[in-house]
């Protein structure tokens, strides 16, 4: 009995942590590493491209896209954005400039 309970028990936490973000992912990191002079900037844009079935793409997630978008002069700061589902059966990378 402890043994078989064991087993279930170790069976589940090597699937938990081989499975960790397989159904679900939003995860925001910046471009830089200087974090201590960042400054932001009065404005926001963001551009994103898609991916479904890991073969089919489409649009600019260009740092002048997403400049453009948000109607930036001058970048400040950059950020990325991942989101996936379903080990990236459907992905959205979004890249968030910040400036004036």
């Amino acid at each position: 009995m402890k043994r078989s309970l064991f087993q279930a028990l170790s069976f589940i936490i090597v699937v938990t942590m081989l499975m960790t973000g397989c159904m679900y992912t939003k995860v925001q990191r910046p471009y830089d590493r200087n974090y201590d002079k960042t400054e932001l900037g009065t404005k926001v844009g963001k551009s994103s491209f898609k991916s479904v079935f890991w073969c089919a793409s489409w649009g600019d997630a260009g740092t002048k896209a997403a400049a453009e978008n948000g109607d930036i002069k001058v970048i400040r700061h950059a950020d990325a954005e991942y989101f996936m589902i379903l080990l990236g059966l459907y992905s959205r990378i979004t890249t968030v400039v910040y400036g004036d």
